[in-house]
């Protein structure tokens, strides 16, 4: 049935009736006027109201002046063009990670590195020497297919992920599963790879981090407890009824420190997204209760994605959703904005030539110097845990009980004398229905 589908991907109708077709961006034309791609074999999209898509649109939620906390701005010391190189090494790593696997799903990656830079290079508070740090932001990529952009983060961000690691992609006993699995890789916060589990589980890291905070920072000390969850998901999390009742829920709760990235590329595995999945994702959330954006462009307007990301944030009571219009497969003349970079390895050749397309001269498996030194949140990541330290530290001198319980917390251990506060039962007891314990 599936292949069905893909072979069939441009079905014909019967004369006068007309298919629902979602109104698309023209993306790929304007690519290839600024000769960003090449010449292609998939059947072009329609435009539909482009210019009604090239606004940003936000939630009816009233948005706060942005302070300097959330303002999202390169750093000062990378430059432009070293930006771009750390976007293509993360492309590019997954490529070849793909590559050498001869299976695997390169395109999220490729369209998705521009989002992803500025998260984790520019946004996130993590510490790739400590990845248990309690109050890091937390990421979960729900598109868990395209597991070979979490790693090529881990590794060019400092963690415990060698480059031979990446060069093992979907081997036996390596730290590189074709799926992100957190109990096999230091850094990856939960298993994702069925469609819409990720995303659900973003919700629930979020709701704890908002437990926790109402539990127990306190206003005479920093706050103990202010993470953010960052979450990528796909049409594919989209479709899933799972992903609707958790992000209901996550309205409702009014969870402000998690922001959602939908990867906007309408491709799936079968084809282009309109031959099944046309409704309007934004108004859906909407009417869920989250503040939602749209930046048109996500393959390079980096500022509208900082831009976006610092709204987001300003918006303390909705949690948040960025739809970001991707090309997936982005820098491949022949197979970007197709099914056929989803779920497959580019090919030798196309490999070559989207090396020739984007300008990146390094073999497999290299990256310059200047990548590692750019996107290294070692030293960054360690100052962020010693500030943290220092004010846990203050607040154990004020709150010395709290203190005592997230220490605890932290260890994963239970509280002295757990057991004697269970509950017992006698054959004599009468009958109860289990939900009322």
């Amino acid at each position: 049935m599936m292949e069905a589908a893909r072979v069939n991907a441009s079905v014909q109708c019967p004369a006068g009736a007309k298919r629902a077709m979602r109104p698309h961006v023209s993306r790929k034309n304007a690519c290839l006027k600024r000769g960003l791609l090449k010449s292609t074999r998939v059947q072009p999209r329609q435009a539909g109201q482009a210019n009604a898509r090239a606004k940003v649109v936000l939630g009816s939620a009233k948005v706060n002046n942005v302070n300097a906390a959330s303002a999202v701005q390169a750093p000062a010391q990378v430059s432009e063009e070293v930006v771009e190189k750390c976007i293509n090494a993360i492309r590019f790593l997954s490529i070849d990670g793909v590559e050498k696997a001869n299976s695997g799903h390169p395109g999220l990656p490729m369209g998705c590195a521009p989002m992803s830079y500025i998260l984790w290079n520019e946004v996130m508070k993590h510490n790739p020497s400590n990845p248990k740090f309690v109050n890091r932001d937390r990421f979960v990529l729900s598109a868990g297919h395209g597991s070979m952009l979490i790693y090529s983060l881990l590794h060019l961000t400092g963690y415990p992920l060698p480059i031979d690691e990446l060069k093992q992609f979907r081997q036996w006993g390596s730290q590189t599963p074709g799926h992100p699995e957190n109990f096999e890789t230091s850094g990856v916060e939960v298993t994702t790879g069925p469609l819409g589990q990720g995303i659900c589980n973003a919700v629930g890291l979020a709701q704890a981090e908002a437990h926790l905070a109402a539990r127990y920072n306190k206003p005479d000390c920093d706050p103990i407890f202010d993470h953010y969850t960052y979450c990528i998901m796909g049409d594919g999390c989209n479709m899933e009824g799972i992903s609707n009742e958790a992000c209901s829920l996550a309205g409702h709760w009014g969870l402000g420190k998690l922001i959602a990235f939908y990867d906007d590329n309408h491709i799936s595995i079968d084809g282009h997204t309109d031959i099944s999945f046309t409704e309007d994702v934004g108004a859906r959330y909407e009417a869920l209760g989250w503040h939602v954006q749209h930046v048109v462009n996500g393959n390079t307007d980096l500022n509208s994605i900082r831009d976006a990301i610092a709204k987001a944030k300003a918006v303390t009571d909705k949690p948040s959703l960025i739809k970001v219009t991707t090309i997936i497969g982005y820098g491949s003349p022949n197979k970007a904005d197709s099914h056929d970079v989803h779920g497959a390895a580019l090919g030798a050749s196309e490999v070559q030539a989207t090396r020739d397309n984007l300008n990146w001269s390094h073999p497999p498996f290299e990256v310059p110097d200047d990548v590692y030194g750019a996107m290294s949140n070692v030293k960054k990541g360690a100052d962020i845990e010693d500030a943290w330290n220092r004010n846990f530290k203050n607040y154990g001198k004020r709150h010395k009980q709290e203190a005592a319980e997230i220490k605890q917390l932290m260890a994963g251990t239970l509280p002295t004398g757990w057991a004697k506060v269970l509950p017992t039962f006698t054959p004599e007891d009468k009958g109860v229905a289990t939900r009322i314990h």
